[in-house]
């Protein structure tokens, strides 16, 4: 019986889990480079601080995050732009989308198509975040809206898909379920 040992089943898992890895190392690099260029690479912006210890808490490896802080500081990051999408989701719960994108142009059809696949529409800019403040660590809902156990889940299912999108980095929503992100 090939390929049924303890090796197979351990690579499977591994391979899980580094995709995994791999897609939060990818968007914190492109934060942290981001904030580099916003900081023309100095390494003592608030900022870029944040970013950086962010990314240490995930345990992103020190050489990853010194060639995202050298991306930033180089002509190649102009191309890395932060993009902010308003909703309304299940139960009327504001959601705010935040992305760091290479290309507007792409990025903004997909988180569309996400929406409309999954019944809803994209708002247009301050739809949706006149019912949040902006603070260091995101966006905190100024009125939390209670939902369903269904609306909940249906919350939890679209919050889900779209943060499996490559360029998304938060989902921010009003809700305030145990469901929210």
């Amino acid at each position: 019986m090939s390929g049924h040992n303890k090796w197979s089943k351990i690579k499977h898992k591994k391979a899980a889990s580094d995709a995994q890895k791999s897609k939060l190392f990818s968007k914190h690099a492109n934060l942290i480079a981001v904030e580099s260029r916003k900081a023309k690479g100095d390494l003592a912006a608030p900022n870029l601080i944040a970013m950086i210890e962010r990314a240490k808490k995930d345990s992103m490896p020190k050489e990853n995050i010194d060639r995202a802080v050298a991306k930033g500081k180089s002509a190649e990051s102009a191309a890395l732009t932060e993009v902010t999408y308003e909703t309304y989701g299940p139960g009327g719960v504001a959601i705010i989308i935040t992305a760091v994108t290479d290309n507007p142009n792409r990025t903004t059809p997909e988180i569309r198509h996400l929406l409309t696949k999954n019944g809803y529409a994209l708002g247009t800019t301050g739809s949706a975040s006149w019912a949040f403040v902006k603070t260091d660590s995101g966006y905190v809902p100024l009125n939390a809206t209670g939902l369903s156990d269904e609306d909940g889940e249906k919350l939890a299912t679209l919050v889900e898909a779209i943060e499996e999108h490559d360029d998304v980095h938060d989902v921010f929503t009003s809700a305030d379920s145990p469901s929210e992100e």
